[in-house]
């Protein structure tokens, strides 16, 4: 899924409460029903999802670790003299990633780009005990702080944009192909991009990841629902829906959705919105595409990026790609 504006909307700032109304509106009037997955991370949700990360039955966090420490040298040669990764969170990854690169790297410019407030907090905390690093956050959506970011470049030396933990997977493919083409307008040739992807792998292995047997991704999923009841006064009864996890193998993408358990009226007097849901009848808040190798590198390719390495972690199917733009 792909956000869209209502034409003479678009001055509605992102990340704001006014868009977050706009969406959830838009978005829950069309059929079926739908919820943009970005407002599934607010504060409490990007602590949840955190915790996913931690899942013996999520090991997409734990293979990417591993790639990523494997080739930090690569990744992070002395040649880069700024990084942004697009969509944080903790800083884990970017964190592992200067410490496995050691200390032979020059100066180094972090920006870190989240929605998420707590979660820019709690990354900078988890880069600053590193020398020669300089932190800066943006709290908002990803096209504009990579827009924010390249403004400020006081050193010579290359940009390396990451976009880890196969984020890539929440666009559909029109809306992927066009993001990635909005990151490479934003570099300049021979600027790094680094992908982490999720790969296509058995159907209950997917279905595990998505709908653990703790229910903390379904608790996830619910406090979309909470987060409207909090924000725009919003009247879901999260009793009466139940996360649901589906694969989809004709589009290669696992499909969260909120199935509702009875027929009930809801009412969202922040957005304007009254409607009635039946019986069975659900909310689609996130689509993750899962990838074949040679896929990755053709959509990159497509987009203006020439693939210069490319490492895939056998044991948990993930691949984490790196690009250059030309």
């Amino acid at each position: 899924m792909i956000s869209a504006v209502r034409p003479g909307q678009a001055m509605a700032r992102p990340g704001s409460r006014d868009r977050f109304a706009i969406d959830v509106h838009d978005f829950l009037t069309r059929h079926p029903r739908q919820l943009p997955s970005r407002y599934l991370y607010d504060d409490l949700g990007s602590a949840l999802f955190e915790a996913i990360g931690r899942l013996p039955w999520y090991p997409l966090t734990r293979a990417e670790l591993r790639l990523l420490k494997a080739h930090a040298g690569e990744i992070l040669d002395t040649g880069v003299s700024t990084a942004i990764e697009l969509g944080s969170g903790s800083g884990a990854k970017l964190s592992a990633l200067i410490a496995a690169a050691g200390s032979g790297r020059g100066h180094l410019d972090v920006h870190l780009v989240d929605v998420s407030e707590s979660a820019l907090v709690q990354a900078r905390r988890s880069l600053e005990s590193f020398e020669n690093v300089r932190i800066l956050t943006h709290e908002t959506t990803y096209e504009i702080g990579l827009e924010e970011a390249v403004l400020s470049r006081p050193f010579p030396g290359r940009r390396l944009t990451l976009f880890l933990g196969s984020n890539i997977g929440n666009f559909d493919p029109p809306g992927r192909d066009a993001f990635l083409r909005s990151v490479r307008r934003a570099l300049d040739a021979g600027d790094g991009f680094l992908l982490g992807a999720d790969l296509v792998k058995p159907e209950r292995a997917l279905l595990l990841a998505y709908d653990d047997p703790l229910g903390v991704t379904a608790a996830f999923n619910r406090n979309l629902l909470a987060r409207i009841n909090r924000e725009l006064e919003g009247r879901f009864d999260l009793d009466a829906f139940t996360h649901q996890a589906l694969w989809n193998e004709a589009r290669s993408r696992i499909e969260m959705h909120l199935r509702s358990g009875r027929r009930q009226r809801i009412d969202i007097r922040g957005a304007d919105l009254d409607f009635v849901m039946d019986e069975g009848e659900m909310i689609w808040t996130e689509s993750s595409y899962k990838y074949d190798p040679p896929d990755i590198a053709s959509m990159l390719e497509r987009s203006g990026f020439s693939v210069r390495a490319q490492w895939i972690d056998t044991v948990d199917r993930f691949a984490l790609t790196q690009a250059e733009a030309v």
